[in-house]
């Protein structure tokens, strides 16, 4: 990072006019029929507010959670976007009756990553919350940097890549307090979760809120008592979520704790290695080779590929022949890893997970010539 970082605010962002997004600057409904038609399931927000509609007495009262409730199977919005549907019926039911409803999206279901761009004037936190993991030397001069626009900025200038706020190629909505909501769509199955940019804990940048897995969105076209969300540009659909950008959501905590598997038995093909490997620099390469074959493999299918079991599996072997010194933990780390990266790149979080948790299993059970695991 440069010693000199000197930003200004440059509001370049200005909203097109009303036909070029239609139907999302008409009714409620509209923008909430618009969003279904996407796939984007939806839920009422209380009339000119960011939140939920209220729930119905009952749940008020009763204090259950959303998932023993009545109340969204019955086709009522208890629950924001627990309740969140795609059905059109029950959307014109539900803004038919209540007009002045806002429109929320739940971004978990729709498979939707959106990067929450704040632009509040407060006061600047300590250096290491502003890019949290990401060490900002005292010598670098933080002038000018009051708000997210600046911290995700500062975050792809360090990747060598141009900020989400400046991405023309994707949907990005401005809020009626200045802020950007840029929204991505996810490219696999990960469950990318929610976080507060201004918060102590789970984090991408100062002023940068995630919402994802656990949170919903504003759709565009909503008019709160402070304004309207307001699609910028020409596209109106989200672009897929940028690799540097998902990595960096991956180094931040933003997927779920790994839930590893129990090792299952060493694979046939690794114990035939190890059962004839007798010693020597050249059986322990083959011992090796056998071991992250099936890793390997993994790397020419795209999805399917079992690829968590196939590392967690090769872990556990490995492990194992740490545990009767065949070899070095280091160097059964960094094979491991390396297989991974070339199979899955992107995903190096969650592969040292895997591996950790396998390789710690197999040290409880040393791997021996003739023994059987």
């Amino acid at each position: 990072m440069s010693a000199e970082l000197h930003l200004s605010h440059s509001d370049s962002l200005h909203p097109v006019p009303d036909a070029i997004f239609q139907p999302l600057a008409g009714q409620a409904m509209a923008a909430a029929q618009w969003c279904a038609r996407q796939g984007w399931p939806v839920h009422p927000l209380a009339p000119g507010r960011k939140t939920p509609a209220a729930n119905c007495r009952a749940c008020r009262e009763d204090g259950h959670a959303a998932v023993d409730c009545p109340c969204p199977p019955a086709g009522r919005w208890c629950h924001g976007f627990h309740a969140a549907t795609l059905d059109q019926r029950r959307i014109h039911q539900w803004w038919g009756d209540n007009p002045r409803f806002g429109v929320g999206v739940s971004c978990g279901p729709a498979g939707l990553v959106v990067i929450d761009v704040d632009a509040h004037r407060t006061v600047l936190p300590g250096r290491d919350r502003l890019l949290p993991g990401i060490t900002i030397s005292d010598r670098v001069d933080l002038t000018g940097l009051t708000n997210g626009f600046h911290t995700i900025a500062v975050l792809a200038a360090l990747r060598g890549m141009p900020s989400p706020a400046d991405d023309e190629g994707t949907l990005r909505v401005r809020t009626p307090s200045g802020g950007l909501h840029v929204w991505y769509r996810t490219g696999d199955n990960r469950r990318w979760q929610c976080s507060s940019g201004s918060g102590k804990g789970r984090a991408l940048a100062w002023q940068v809120d995630v919402r994802a897995h656990g949170g919903y969105i504003i759709a565009p076209g909503t008019t709160t008592a402070a304004g309207t969300y307001t699609p910028i540009g020409t596209v109106r659909r989200p672009a897929v979520l940028p690799d540097w950008l998902a990595q960096e959501l991956e180094r931040t905590g933003h997927l779920p704790a790994l839930n590893v598997p129990a090792p299952r038995s060493v694979p046939p093909r690794a114990q035939q290695a190890v059962q004839a490997a007798g010693g020597g620099r050249e059986k322990g390469e083959q011992t090796l080779a056998a071991v992250l074959a099936p890793v390997e493999a993994c790397g020419q299918v795209p999805e399917g590929a079992g690829f968590s079991d196939a590392l967690n599996r090769a872990a556990y072997t490995l492990g194992g022949l740490v545990a009767s010194g065949r070899f070095a933990r280091d160097d059964v780390e960094r094979s491991l890893l390396a297989a991974a990266v070339a199979a899955r790149p992107g995903q190096e979080r969650r592969t040292e997970q895997i591996i950790r948790s396998g390789i710690a299993a197999g040290l409880k059970r040393p791997l021996y010539r003739g023994n059987r695991p």
